[in-house]
């Protein structure tokens, strides 16, 4: 994947829960000199969470601010995410397996400016166990979502889209794996287009359909 050069690096920050395997994706492409983004922080609500080695790895800074102290105030959690965000000097957030449901708080906080990526062709199958449901549903065609982040679950405008064929004798597990290689291809370049096309303030987005 190669990009044209970019003299206006956007600082993007990256919230993970896991193994942060997108994460990977994005911070490979922000290697790149000519990739419009720089990543700034890499966030986790998790402290043992393997995507921050990943970014450690990377020379990439990181932090993580446990949700458990903070009970059932997940509001009160986010003011402390958010403050580091705006320490960090993040204008815009890429979700990248970021396992926790937002309030409106952190989604109104960064309205425009972050990014998630699902795996299915939204509006289809939102929320979790998307493979099982796919298969369940018996489509032919199955895949992977980036879009903006709004109050509503798996609901804001789309940024891009990637399909896979839905194979006789798939399974959950076969299915994902290969809709997650796409994820990795497709994260990336909606990023991209999204910081050459939209300031990172923009409330609304144009589709872009990625093969």
């Amino acid at each position: 994947m190669t990009f044209q050069r970019s003299t206006d690096r956007t600082p993007v920050a990256i919230l993970l829960s896991g193994r942060g395997s997108n994460a990977t994706a994005l911070i490979r492409a922000a290697q790149d000199p000519a990739f419009p983004a720089r990543i700034c922080l890499v966030l986790s609500n998790r402290p043992q969470a393997p995507g921050l080695d990943v970014a450690r790895a990377a020379g990439l800074p990181t932090l993580a601010i446990d949700h458990r102290p903070y009970g059932k105030d997940r509001a009160a959690h986010e003011r402390a995410m958010h403050a580091a965000l705006e320490e960090a000097g993040a204008q815009a957030v890429c979700l990248a397996g970021y396992m926790r449901l937002l309030t409106p708080f952190l989604t109104q906080a960064w309205a425009g400016r972050m990014l998630n990526i699902h795996p299915s062709l939204l509006p289809s199958f939102p929320g979790l166990h998307t493979h099982e449901r796919a298969l369940e549903a018996g489509v032919r065609v199955h895949g992977c979502t980036v879009h903006l982040v709004t109050e509503g679950m798996d609901e804001g405008p789309i940024l891009g889209q990637a399909a896979v064929p839905v194979l006789a004798g798939d399974t959950a597990e076969t299915l994902a794996a290969r809709v997650l290689r796409q994820e990795h291809q497709l994260y990336p370049q909606a990023l991209l287009h999204f910081l050459t096309n939209h300031p990172p303030c923009a409330s609304s987005a144009d589709a872009l359909l990625v093969a």
